[in-house]
């Protein structure tokens, strides 16, 4: 029997594209839907770099240093809800405007916006709304310093929901 050499995988994928309108950094256990995601943003000219699960987001998000990051909710070790309270937890990465991109339930919408994601898009989605949802994210304000929007933010009435219409507020969906 003849050996065969296996070639490690690489654990993130980024490709660097001329005119870039920002960096994002998409995670999801799904290599189809991650390659989907991917192929659509850098017809933008966006740059993108992947992660298979939130684990592996919170092993690259420093050196990627992304400008939006996307996130699928069901994922093996680490889920993007979670995922996404630890980078909200976290100083160096808590400004960084985070959408999940999944078929998400009210829960997890509820979840969400409690640990502090900022947009919401459903599954299937159109390749245009995703784009419109990761232009509008690199365009808010900055997270102050706890996470939270910086006050001088527009008052758009809180992150989009699944369906793309907006919440009614963080402050509405925390009471329920």
């Amino acid at each position: 029997m003849g050996k065969t050499r296996t070639q490690p995988c690489p654990r993130t994928y980024s490709r660097v594209v001329s005119g870039v309108s920002g960096r994002v950094l998409v995670v999801d256990d799904n290599r189809v839907i991650r390659q989907l995601i991917r192929v659509n943003l850098e017809l933008e000219s966006f740059e993108v770099v992947t992660a298979a699960d939130g684990a592996e987001c919170l092993d690259v998000v420093h050196q990627v240093q992304p400008d939006v990051i996307t996130l699928d909710v069901v994922m093996p070790r680490l889920d993007g809800l979670r995922t996404a309270a630890l980078l909200r937890d976290d100083p160096r990465t808590r400004h960084i405007p985070l959408a999940i991109i999944s078929a998400c339930t009210q829960y997890e919408v509820d979840c969400g916006v409690a640990a502090g994601v900022d947009a919401f898009l459903a599954k299937p989605f159109e390749p245009a709304e995703l784009v419109r949802v990761v232009r509008q994210l690199m365009h808010r304000e900055p997270r102050g310093p706890r996470g939270t929007r910086d006050s001088r933010e527009s008052g758009e009435g809180g992150p989009p929901s699944a369906d793309g219409r907006h919440e009614a507020g963080r402050a509405e969906s925390a009471r329920g």
